[in-house]
């Protein structure tokens, strides 16, 4: 049986690789997507103070520091029963806000854009960024730039720092907003929203105006037909910071919906010997495999997932590409894995209205901005929908609040079954009867799971049996002491 592998696979965060196996016929008979990493962080929490903990899951990942430090603060606000101000709680969503706006630019035009814009089959060192803004030109190209950056500088002005943040804590954050402060955020909230709109202008533009980019979309090879999973505020409308988890079946069915502290009675999670991360399941059907269908227990946590699990946006303008994209796609819900991308430029404009609302709010400046803990700390879980997916962080603390035991199931790990599949399902189509195909091809595989934006560095906390840990000692000059290897 001949192997393809794609070793490593680009753009995205972490370390994975994909083997691919064809049969006598030079077809695809089966895929692994591999993760072969390993970060450890719910037990690097153990031990700890738990009102650490927030300042310490920053650093799983760089590129989704705030996720984690929103996640953990719920979590720890949970911990210590406490009921944070609302003036606490729009600032933690307007800060969430900021950051989605910053997050989903970097990957449409960082990560994704270059499947689209430069070309699928274009040469890979045309496939960045670069490549993207030599099509597009240095003046959308400096947009991309400035408005990440100003993102990234609004995040600084309301917490003090954007990609380690320490700013919220047990029963609220640490500062609020002053008056004088509401001119810079508003001036960059406006001008944030025009280059939101101007996103889904470049995506009508260049993907829905192109037939075979659209024929790719809706072809076979890049549809997944399992259930989908985001966070729904009062009315079922989409919330990255609050709300209850809602999720749905392959038919749009509502076959869940549950507070952060019920999670346990839902989801459940899988271990494969073959990968570092785990496979989450819903817990009432059980692990039945990597199948489709109605009756599956596997759910996508993705920007699609969160728009199929809604029943709108929460936003105007947001509202109106929504419908537009569901008309497109054919209904609800919508299956196919590429137009991920088009559901992440719609949160970019949801985003960023929901920001310039937040500063209209009277509220927001209100120095009311943490409640202080007084009683004993046991245990919590704290819900948000991180870019990359529904993020749950779990902790149970000692009476003295050290952490005896932490759970974390990011977005990348709720999505580990349905990336292999759809990336099985790609290379199926994409690859028929070809036993040595070139670089494009296997670009095109990589597309099916580059959708997902998956984030490995957060993800990867199931240690299946014993590590293969390997230990080289050497001298000053080179001369090896030692060589531990572990079995």
């Amino acid at each position: 049986m001949n192997k393809i592998s794609i070793d490593p696979v680009t753009r995205l965060e972490g370390h994975g690789k994909i083997e691919i196996f064809m049969d006598e016929q030079n077809d695809v008979a089966n895929v692994y997507l591999q993760i072969p990493e390993l970060r450890g962080f719910e037990k690097f929490c153990v031990g700890r103070p738990v009102e650490e903990v927030p300042r310490i899951v920053t650093r799983i990942c760089g590129v989704c520091p705030l996720a984690h430090h929103m996640a953990s603060a719920k979590a720890v606000d949970a911990v210590y029963h406490v009921e944070i101000p609302s003036a606490a709680r729009k600032l933690r969503e307007l800060m969430y806000s900021v950051y989605y706006v910053y997050d989903h630019t970097l990957h449409f035009y960082y990560l994704g854009a270059p499947d689209f814009v430069v070309g699928p089959t274009a040469p890979a060192a045309k496939r960045n960024v670069l490549g993207v803004i030599e099509k597009v030109g240095l003046e959308i190209g400096k947009a991309v730039i400035e408005h990440r950056r100003l993102a990234q500088d609004m995040q600084i002005l309301i917490a003090g720092r954007s990609t380690h943040p320490v700013w919220c804590i047990a029963g609220g954050v640490s500062k609020g907003l002053k008056k004088e402060d509401l001119v810079p955020l508003r001036e960059n909230a406006k001008k944030c929203l025009e280059f939101a709109k101007f996103t889904l202008k470049v995506f009508d533009d260049v993907v829905l105006k192109n037939k075979a980019y659209v024929d790719l979309i809706l072809s076979a090879g890049y549809r997944l037909e399992v259930g989908d999973m985001g966070l729904v505020d009062a009315d079922n409308k989409v919330n990255f910071y609050d709300g209850l988890v809602r999720v749905k079946d392959a038919k749009g069915r509502e076959v869940a919906k549950y507070k952060a502290a019920d999670y346990v009675q839902n989801v459940a999670e899988h271990i494969e010997p073959h990968s570092y991360l785990k496979y989450p399941y819903l817990k009432a059907r059980g692990w039945q495999g990597m199948v489709e269908g109605p009756e599956s227990s596997i759910y996508r946590a993705i920007p699609l997932s969160r728009l199929n699990a809604a029943d709108g946006m929460a936003t105007p303008l947001a509202q109106e590409h929504y419908e537009k994209m569901y008309s497109v796609l054919g209904g609800k819900p919508a299956h196919q894995t590429l137009a991920i991308h088009w559901a992440r430029v719609i949160e970019l404009l949801y985003a960023a209205e929901r920001w310039n609302e937040l500063l209209e709010d009277p509220e927001i400046l209100s120095p009311d901005v943490h409640t202080l803990p007084t009683e004993k700390p046991t245990e919590g879980v704290g819900i948000v929908e991180a870019p990359r997916g529904t993020l749950t962080h779990h902790y149970a603390t000692d009476e003295n609040g050290i952490v005896v035991k932490a759970n974390l199931i990011v977005g990348t790990t709720n999505n580990n079954a349905p990336i292999s599949m759809s990336v099985k399902k790609a290379a199926q189509q994409v690859l028929k009867g070809k036993r040595d195909p070139e670089e494009g091809l296997l670009n095109m595989v990589e597309m099916a799971f580059r959708a997902y934006d998956p984030c490995f560095s957060c993800a990867t906390h199931s240690l299946p049996g014993q590590m293969p840990l390997e230990v080289t000692v050497r001298e000053p000059d080179g001369t090896v002491r030692h060589h531990l290897k572990r079995g």
